[in-house]
């Protein structure tokens, strides 16, 4: 059984095991009626060829108080994209394919760019955003959430959960984070969020303890979790970076936007696996090294326009407080694994916590030289400021894009039977 321990400035909901899924799910069907709810899953084309999303999509076929899911497609050609659409097919929901490398999408993606508004770079943050758009098409949708795609241990308690705070009205809740336990293979996981994020931003603290913004930030228990649920009138208003910050930035962007009343946490899971990534301790530009990479950029120019100050020496403090955090928080997490049983590779830990290390140091020295950069994607207000028929031309996108493959199925079964 869960705590119910509160900590921090955003309230905490958790899982005490005494409420059923049906009740819940009866509850969400009752809250449809007036606030409509939608789905967004970020997908590469190479995650439908995994157990995992299949899983998800039987798993999702009994979450029939949805209105709508959003499937962003990525890396995807034509072939593979009439593929995904066969294969989503099996989703009984009202459910779209957003084919994001399709010449069509392709082609509103350079319209967007020759007004300075579209998405620079490729990945989670540029597929999420354009569902974004897309969300905006559909007029009645009140509640978004948004959950990733390789769940291996996916339930439909965690969606139900996930929107529930956001979706009653009688709650004052606009945006809802899931946390959750990540143990698997008889082993703490999770090591990005562990030993990266938890110590530094409590080393920021000490270097910047005025800053309100970074204990808030340290009030989540999961803060990398890709599972979230918000207001859709918060969709128009974000400006999420498009690398592997999304979530530190989504967090971001709803500090500076609402209130932290207004902001909870929810356990959505008893324990939670995905597909997990290389250390890439040599390589800045892939796995977990790229990601750390990306999260320290990211926090220095959060609290760089929140008005703090870096220098050269204020870099070098952030780093070494960091790795003095780090390594006592190896010693609370290898108790905590003995003490449940768990194996525990105490080498690997302090590598890791080496890497990210030189990470931090290395990410607040770059941010030092190029201040110049952009680091966020436009919001969609932004976009709809000079371009307001972004979002139905979406739409017109996801309807011609499949009514070119229904026609070209159509010919191949006439072709077929004569």
């Amino acid at each position: 059984m869960s705590d119910f321990f509160q900590n921090g400035t955003v309230t905490t909901l958790h899982n005490l095991k005494t409420r059923s899924l049906q009740s819940l799910e009866e509850e969400l069907h009752q809250f449809s009626e007036h606030s409509p709810m939608a789905l967004i899953l970020p997908c590469l084309y190479s995650e439908l060829a995994q157990g995992a999303l299949s899983d998800i999509i039987d798993a999702l076929n009994d979450a029939t108080y949805l209105a709508h899911v959003v499937i962003g497609l990525d890396r995807a050609t034509e072939p593979e994209y009439r593929h995904a659409l066969e294969y989503f097919s099996r989703l009984q929901l009202p459910h779209t394919v957003l084919w994001n490398d399709g010449p069509r999408a392709r082609s509103l993606q350079n319209q967007l760019k020759q007004h300075c508004v579209a998405p620079t770079d490729l990945g989670k943050g540029c597929n999420v955003w354009y569902c974004f758009g897309y969300i905006q098409s559909l007029p009645n949708i009140k509640v978004v959430a948004l959950h990733d795609c390789d769940i291996t241990t996916y339930d439909r308690s965690l969606l139900a959960r996930l929107l529930y705070p956001v979706a009653n009205p009688q709650f004052n809740y606009a945006f809802c984070k899931g946390f959750y336990a990540r143990v698997a293979e008889g082993k703490l996981n999770g090591r990005v969020s562990r030993l990266l994020v938890s110590p530094l931003v409590r080393a920021m603290k000490r270097v910047f303890p005025e800053q309100n913004f970074l204990d808030y930030l340290d009030s989540f228990r999961y803060p990398l979790a890709g599972e979230f649920a918000m207001r859709v009138d918060l969709v128009k208003t974000l400006r999420i970076p498009a690398d592997w910050a999304l979530e530190i930035g989504i967090l971001t962007e709803v500090f500076r936007n609402y209130s932290t009343k207004q902001v909870c946490q929810i356990e959505v899971a008893d324990n939670y696996d995905h597909k997990h990534q290389d250390l890439s301790a040599d390589d800045r530009s892939s796995g977990l090294s790229r990601m750390s990479s990306d999260i320290s950029t990211s926090l220095y120019r959060i609290l760089a326009t929140f008005g703090s100050v870096f220098e050269t020496g204020t870099v070098r403090t952030v780093k070494a407080a960091y790795l003095r955090i780090a390594l006592d928080l190896i010693e609370s997490y290898y108790n905590d694994a003995v003490v449940n049983g768990l194996r525990f590779d105490r080498d690997a830990e302090e590598r890791a916590v080496e890497t990210f290390a030189s990470n931090v140091l290395t990410s607040g020295q770059d941010f030092l030289q190029s201040g110049q950069e952009v680091p966020y994607v436009p919001s969609w207000h932004r976009v709809l400021s000079v371009y307001p028929a972004a979002p139905q031309e979406l739409a017109d996108i996801v309807a011609k894009d499949y009514e070119e493959y229904a026609e070209r199925s159509a010919i191949k079964v006439a072709a077929a039977s004569g």
